[in-house]
């Protein structure tokens, strides 16, 4: 049996970004790059190795694994909303070999190692791709956080307001600087849910109206909260700038002044948004449609274009899923609540091809998604010494993607575990044909996905 497997192709994109004629020689009992040659080889150029070795993606991409730093996985506590194993499928079938998980929605949450161990051993051995984590700032739980890190978090999450589960609460100044305290001499990062509500008014609407509309949720969530979050997020920096912050799922095109001025004056400050500010707009949002419902919300068109201009400019710096999933009856589907439903949108499976078929539209090159899809999320999650580019030490995370296939959403096509989520019958472009965690298929596009493959994701 061969102990190696090799990926051949004419657009191999490789860590400068551009699609080129490559071969990459993998060592499969190490599940590293081990060679990279400038040319498309032939199969006789390695007799040795056997067929099911030899990938020869002809004219397809080869692209590195996914890195989608933003995910709610859910387990253990509510399962019934997702868990490892069906999410990690629905990742690996977008083309996403790594994923950091999110510290709520899970009970408990991720605030503690006793926690972190918990989720750790709720996860082993059902993870299609590589897992790592994230852990939270609560009220109260300081004296945790460097033990965290020594743990393994990839850094810390927290909310400004309120997080939607009880055992997340949110934190105030007072209870930011405790953290920043405790964090600023680490090599961590403090991401924010960056919603601020200075009248206590959020998520409340006129007795008269109407909760099916779209329009109604729109305004319990202004884009000032988004701008007062940031702006005391900024203010905080300029006290702690040696630690890096970073702002997730940007959706106010409002904060982008803030968040550029932060930058230019040297603070270490990085920004997410996610697929469905990129994709869809307020307007076009039909009336009772509760899986458009997220946190912060979906804006108008004309935010959505500052984003992609932002996005283009480097003032965001990458893009994630924030796969926010929950059974079907939290979401009112029946009722077309959207003001009492839950927030949150599921995406993981989706995100490439989303964002490929917008791209296309603007003239935008696949090294442009990969910088903000794996690069940069590697490195937002402390990875990029082994995840997010094609270069020989790197783990063979890969996927081949077919940039010119066009498929269409269907429930069917889904593998997240509750099939609701606002792109059922977009026609996309692009499709993931395989994809490979350190050189091992994970996903197989031709024979229904997951035939007789087993997970084989670690916990980083």
């Amino acid at each position: 049996m061969s102990t190696q497997r090799v990926f051949t192709g004419y657009n191999v994109v490789l860590s400068d970004g551009q699609p080129q004629p490559a071969t990459l020689i993998v060592d499969l009992t190490t599940g590293k790059i081990v060679d990279i040659l400038g040319r498309v080889s032939a199969r006789t150029d390695f007799p040795d190795v056997g067929d099911a070795d030899w990938i020869d993606a002809g004219g397809k991409f080869i692209l590195p694994g996914i890195v989608d730093a933003h995910v709610h996985l859910n387990e253990p506590g509510r399962t019934d909303w997702e868990g490892f194993w069906s999410g990690t499928r629905a990742a690996a079938s977008g083309g996403v070999t790594t994923i950091v998980d999110m510290p709520l929605n899970s009970i408990p949450p991720t605030t503690t190692v006793a926690n972190l161990e918990e989720k750790r051993n709720a996860a082993r051995g059902q993870c299609w791709t590589d897992v790592a984590f994230w852990g939270g700032v609560i009220p109260n739980n300081q004296a945790h956080m460097k033990q965290l890190v020594e743990a393994g978090v990839r850094g810390f999450k927290c909310f400004l307001i309120e997080s939607g589960v009880e055992e997340f609460p949110c934190v105030n100044e007072d209870d930011l600087r405790l953290a920043m305290n405790e964090l600023q001499n680490t090599s961590t990062v403090l991401c924010f849910h960056a919603e601020l509500d200075k009248t206590a008014s959020t998520v409340a609407a006129p007795a008269d109206a109407d909760p099916t509309l779209y329009s109604t949720f729109l305004a319990s969530r202004p884009q000032q909260l988004e701008v007062d979050a940031i702006a005391l997020i900024t203010a905080l920096h300029r006290q702690y700038p040696s630690l890096r912050l970073h702002i997730v799922h940007l959706s106010a095109s409002d904060a982008l002044p803030l968040i550029r001025a932060a930058k230019q004056s040297g603070l270490p400050l990085t920004v997410e948004t996610c697929f469905h500010y990129l994709t869809l707009s307020a307007q076009h949002i039909p009336h009772g449609r509760p899986e458009f419902k997220c946190c912060p919300p979906i804006r108008e068109e004309a935010n959505r274009e500052a984003l992609w201009a932002a996005l283009l400019d480097g003032t965001i710096d990458c893009v994630v899923s924030d796969h926010s999933p929950c059974v079907v009856s939290l979401k009112k589907v029946e009722e077309g609540d959207i003001m009492s439903a839950w927030g949150g949108i599921s995406t993981l499976g989706l995100g490439l091809s989303l964002l490929w078929t917008e791209a296309r539209k603007r003239g935008v090159g696949i090294d442009r998604l990969v910088d903000w899809l794996c690069v940069k999320t590697a490195k937002h999650a402390g990875l990029d010494d082994r995840k997010g580019t094609i270069q020989v030490g790197y783990d063979a995370d890969l996927l081949v993607w077919d940039p010119d296939a066009e498929t269409k959403v269907t429930k069917e096509s889904l593998n997240f575990k509750n099939k609701l989520t606002p792109y059922k019958g977009l026609a996309l472009r692009g499709r993931v044909d395989r994809t490979f965690l350190r050189g091992l298929l994970i996903y197989d596009g031709a024979v229904n996905g997951f035939t007789d493959l087993e997970p084989v994701g670690a916990l980083l």
